[in-house]
């Protein structure tokens, strides 16, 4: 592959990617707006290039990064599926994407109708009877449902200080739980991949707020004890909490609400097919039971007589959490899908997500160890603790995919398996890709027993090969290649040398 330079080795002073228009309001001095104390000493070093140059660079860069647009991504537990484009074109209609934060909400009627019924949608998909749309991710609003949960229980003059979190669960619920004040209590699982109701009781008491499960679980199963776990945690005087990473599985079939919980957050990037990935922007819806209503964000988007307002007059409202009112293009993009779906299309999501979840685990079932050989859901996990004793660790299998244009699965998680390979083909992979995939597992399999050395010196296709990866990420090499240096430093036509961070 044709090394990419630095955007600052393009770099020539004096050119421009673009003009800015004049400026159309009297201008004001920098010294008059800003004190001294926040104002540059020097100007900043920014590359100077034309507009091909840029353009090339960013496709360039593009192009060295696997994306669900390029080839089949089955990341466990994230859920990375097609992004339809017709999504993609309803957000970039001008009646939304040309909307300002800062209008007074009566002149944009139709985006507060949008957030609206993406609430309500949101409300019927879950079981809840109200929604927030305004969390930016996945995380903020496991943050914000249990920021809720603790004002619902200081509103009843309870000081209740844990939240109990399986051992399988995703890693964002126990940061969560610890930013909103908690302290963490884990729960094992049990030999189906289950919370362990025993282990549950002994640690539930009057201290308890919440216990938050992703339901099917992060395993790819089922919590089969769902209603007998609910029924404990409620007589506790504790809530539930759904972490709805994976309700891809779910979706028209049953519902968070109907199996006992009291607040569930949504991943749109996971079960509505909004972009994921790159650091935002994300959405993280949160809905809640009517007692836990009066705790929302505010403002509250809600509908008054034949209008959509958005209320701020909550006094027991956590307050507000995301500027504005979340990533509204995201929410956009989920509407689409929503209505374009349906009930019937969103059902079938979920069958065919659970279906091709369990073929492909059948197909590798034989290569692999299964710690949990049941049904799935959307997902399913394997260890490759067989060929970790042959001399190969899960990582070369990984390592190793990216050869045949795969990208890997989730390794390494959950930690309650051993060399875990976490698995999740989504319901937009044809059986053509799925079994593409598991041919491809099963021969670096073979290879591991075969040539490991093969194996564990992946890839040898890829722009690197492997990398140290802990000196990588503490040590990165940002400069141009050896021999292909740009010109010298001190030249006036060249950049500083300053701008290319990074050692040899």
């Amino acid at each position: 592959m044709t090394s990419v330079p630095l955007i600052f080795e393009r770099s020539r002073r004096g050119r421009r990617a673009a003009d800015l228009p004049a400026c159309d309001v009297p201008e004001v001095a920098v010294e008059e707006v800003l004190p001294e104390e926040y104002r540059r000493k020097d100007p900043p070093r920014l590359p100077e290039v034309s507009e091909p140059d840029l353009i090339r660079h960013y496709t360039a860069l593009s192009r060295r990064n696997h994306g669900v647009d390029i080839g089949f991504y089955p990341l466990g537990s994230c859920t990375m599926k097609y992004n339809p484009k017709r999504n993609e074109r309803a957000a970039r209609l001008p009646g939304f994407a040309h909307i300002h934060p800062y209008q007074p909400p009566e002149t944009v009627p139709g985006a507060l109708e949008l957030m609206a019924a993406l609430q309500e949608g949101l409300a019927a998909v879950t079981g809840m009877d109200a929604v927030s749309l305004q969390p930016a991710a996945g995380a903020q609003g496991e943050w914000t449902g249990l920021m809720m949960i603790r004002a619902y229980h200081r509103a009843r003059g309870e000081r209740r200080t844990t939240v109990i979190i399986p051992d399988s669960a995703h890693g964002t619920n126990p940061a969560s739980a610890a930013m909103a004040g908690f302290r963490v209590v884990t729960v094992p699982s049990d030999d189906r991949g289950g919370v362990d109701l025993a282990a549950l009781e002994k640690v539930l008491g009057e201290d308890t707020a919440a216990l938050m499960m992703t339901n099917p679980n992060t395993l790819g199963l089922f919590e089969e004890q769902i209603a007998a776990i609910a029924e404990r945690v409620h007589m506790s005087g504790a809530l539930l909490y759904y972490d709805g990473a994976n309700a891809n599985a779910i979706l028209g079939k049953t519902r968070p609400g109907d199996m006992g919980f009291d607040a569930v957050h949504l991943n749109l990037h996971k079960t509505f097919s909004t972009p994921h990935g790159g650091g935002g922007p994300g959405a993280g819806p949160v809905g809640v039971k009517s007692f836990l209503e009066p705790f929302l964000p505010s403002p509250v988007v809600r509908r008054e007589g034949g209008r959509v307002i958005l209320d701020d007059d909550r006094p027991q409202s956590i307050g507000k959490v995301h500027t504005f009112y979340g990533n509204f293009g995201v929410l956009v993009r989920a509407y689409a899908y929503l209505r374009a779906m349906g009930a019937d299309g969103l059902q079938q999501v979920a069958e065919d997500a659970v279906l091709n979840a369990n073929y492909l685990m059948r197909r590798l079932a034989p290569h692999f160890d299964v710690p949990y050989d049941r049904i799935c859901k959307h997902e399913f996990v394997l260890s490759g603790a067989r060929q970790r004793r042959a001399g190969v660790r899960t990582l070369d299998v990984a390592k190793r995919l990216l050869d045949f244009g795969f990208h890997p699965p989730t390794v390494y998680f959950p930690l309650i398996v051993e060399e875990a390979l976490m698995i999740e083909p989504t319901e937009t992979e044809s059986l053509e890709t799925l079994d593409a995939f598991a041919e491809a597992m099963i021969r670096i399999v073979e290879e591991a027993e075969a040539e490991p050395e093969t194996v564990r010196s992946a890839p040898h296709t890829t722009p690197v090969s492997r990398l140290d990866e802990t000196r990588a990420a503490r040590s990165p090499v940002l400069r141009w290649i050896p021999g292909e240096a740009a010109e010298d430093p001190d030249d006036e036509e060249a950049p500083a040398a300053a701008n290319r961070g990074g050692t040899e």
